[in-house]
């Protein structure tokens, strides 16, 4: 079950306009065309930003998420009919022989579960084409991004076109590596309806993500420091291996 964030249909519908800044996906694009993937599976597309980018520059795209609202909202935007979406996680995608897989964002550690984490791993191995890449991001436990999770660091209010002001922060609820678990608060002021929504991130060593990535079959290529967060977080490129 995806978070409400995702899953809520008023909250997903304001998800872009509440973070309009999405120059962390640079990264991926330069891969992607460092790598001349013409071929790309986007596991969890959310609102499909990044899916919608790569397909404007005529790259083959499939889309797969679990939160259908959030699939409402990519398939909803100009150009969605280039990208397949699928409803589901990444054991919904079937074999397509991508160049290339990705993981943006917070999408790699909202895996929780260690269970859905190989089983993750494993469907995106069976996706990849021999050779084929899979590039995501994990924060680096050591510098403890959660201390800044609190309604003084994250509070803001934004006047939407079409939805009115809308309040937002987050509050750390929970902090007891490997997880951390926080709460987001929406007020809409057209109406007072105040939203919530709780998500828990697993924290993974950086040993512990390259054990993972071996024991399934992958060939660790490279780990690069994020531009838009340097220091701070690991960006993963490993490969399904040539047959």
């Amino acid at each position: 079950m995806a978070d409400a964030i995702f899953e809520h249909p008023r909250l997903a519908a304001v998800y872009d306009p509440l973070d309009p800044d999405r120059g962390d996906l640079d990264v991926y694009a330069a891969i992607a065309e460092e790598l001349g993937a013409r071929r790309v599976l986007d596991v969890g597309c959310g609102t499909g930003t990044f899916a919608l980018l790569l397909a404007g520059r005529g790259i083959e795209v499939t889309g797969v998420d679990p939160a259908a609202a959030s699939l409402d909202v990519a398939r909803a935007k100009p150009g969605a009919e280039r990208v397949r979406w699928i409803h589901g996680d990444a054991r919904a995608v079937p074999p397509m022989e991508a160049d290339l897989a990705t993981m943006t964002a917070n999408v790699a550690q909202a895996v929780v579960e260690p269970d859905d984490w190989r089983a993750t791993l494993s469907a995106v191995r069976d996706a990849l084409r021999p050779g084929g890449h899979l590039v995501f991001e994990t924060r680096d436990p050591a510098r403890r991004a959660w201390l800044e999770w609190n309604r003084e660091s994250t509070y803001q209010v934004r006047d939407l076109p079409g939805v009115g002001r809308v309040e937002t922060w987050t509050d750390l609820l929970d902090a007891r590596l490997p997880l951390v678990t926080f709460r987001g608060t929406w007020v809409f002021a057209s109406d007072g309806q105040v939203l919530t929504s709780e998500s828990t991130l697993r924290f993974r060593e950086r040993d512990e993500v390259e054990a993972d990535l071996a024991a399934h079959g992958y060939v660790l290529r490279e780990v690069r420091d994020a531009p838009d967060r340097p220091g701070r977080e690991f960006v993963f490129l490993a490969a399904r291996p040539e047959e």
